[in-house]
């Protein structure tokens, strides 16, 4: 079956429903040493013991009793972060520097801010990492996995060259899992739409474009998107999804779920568009809905054990959690960095009663 397209007809929709009012390489076991660099038992091999351990085609069955879903009251120091990303490097060798990335730490920013850029200089001297480290692919600030560095221009540009000549190919590259506060219509397909970055009351928001003008694309103002999606495991309204980004947007995920009727859990931002009459999703416009904390129905709060009043702590359960990567040397084929999500988004799929796939090792 052809997977369907969300490229305007989203927009169709909403109008009919308001109308009517309503990190590793996968060719073998999960090593705890690459390059030169050991990882102590901590939360890398904690992951790997609930991943492999358990099995990923299984229900998580570990004990999370000492793991929270939700955020800490107040924001880590730099010496938590600093312990937390040392923990945190799952790959180490001549080409690449991987991290395991945890969620609400921007890659970048302002030179006042905590980022993991304000963070290498101290992590590189503790792990004996190279001080000129760039950053090739990363997750987003509220997203949690993978970011690519190294600090080889050879590398850096066969790389940045492989995932231009991916995209052009339209072959996916990235994989994300997201736990979704409503489960799509359909259970695979495409998410296609245009998008553009609005100012709308002090915020920087991206905002679908049913019909753009062609000057605006042509001035790069809007740029068509496609996301893939497959709704790997569902129960009682949730859903655990694969998403394959095959354009760069920000927030390209997000804004395109909310066009499904799926918002990620954890999303204050663009979750407040979805709005529900008689039970029935409809599509609030874009343009002036601000972004607020989540709400969540009262029997998903009951399942994930918190109060509407905590929910502002709930963080973007979306992970970055595969990448491709080229082929190196006389290899021909590409190799596969995965990173395995964090406590609390195992947590919630456990509390949710969903269970992930069996992973295969193609790339």
């Amino acid at each position: 079956m052809a997977a369907p397209s969300f490229c305007t007809r989203a927009f169709e929709w909403n109008s009919l429903l308001l109308s009517r009012s309503l990190v590793m390489f996968r060719s073998g076991p999960w090593p705890l040493v690459r390059g030169r660099l050991r990882a102590p038992l901590s939360t890398l091999a904690w992951y790997q013991m609930v991943l492999k351990g358990k099995g990923l085609g299984k229900p998580v069955t570990e004990d999370f009793s000492r793991v929270s879903i939700l955020e800490p009251g107040k924001p880590r120091s730099r010496e938590e972060l600093l312990k937390l990303l040392e923990t945190s490097v799952i790959r180490r060798d001549d080409s690449f520097v991987a991290i395991n990335k945890p969620p609400g730490l921007p890659v970048a920013g302002r030179p006042e801010e905590l980022t993991l850029l304000s963070l290498l200089p101290d992590l590189s001297q503790k792990l004996d990492l190279p001080q000129d480290l760039q950053v090739i692919r990363a997750a987003g600030k509220e997203s949690s996995g993978l970011v690519l560095l190294s600090s080889c221009q050879s590398t850096i540009r066969d790389a940045h060259n492989f995932y231009i000549q991916s995209r052009s190919a339209k072959q996916p590259t990235a994989t994300y899992y997201a736990i979704c506060t409503r489960i799509p219509a359909a259970l695979e397909g495409n998410i296609c739409t245009y998008l553009k970055m609005m100012h709308v009351e002090g915020f920087n928001l991206v905002v679908p474009v049913a019909s753009p003008s062609h000057r605006s694309i042509k001035r790069k103002e809007v740029k068509n998107t496609l996301t893939r999606y497959k709704v790997l495991d569902s129960r009682e309204g949730c859903a655990l999804l694969q998403l394959q980004p095959m354009t760069v947007f920000s927030s390209q995920l997000l804004v395109h779920l909310t066009l499904i009727f799926s918002p990620v859990l954890g999303d204050h931002v663009y979750s407040a568009r979805v709005g529900t009459v008689l039970g029935q999703p409809f599509l609030l416009p874009a343009e002036s809905t601000l972004p607020r904390t989540q709400i969540l129905e009262e029997s998903l709060l009951n399942r994930l054990r918190v109060q509407q009043r905590h929910v502002h702590r709930l963080p973007l359960h979306l992970h970055l959690h595969r990448l491709l990567l080229p082929a190196a040397g006389s290899s021909s084929s590409n190799s596969v960095l995965t990173a395995p999500p964090p406590p609390f988004f195992l947590k919630t799929l456990h509390l949710l009663g969903l269970t992930f796939p069996q992973e295969t090792n193609k790339p």
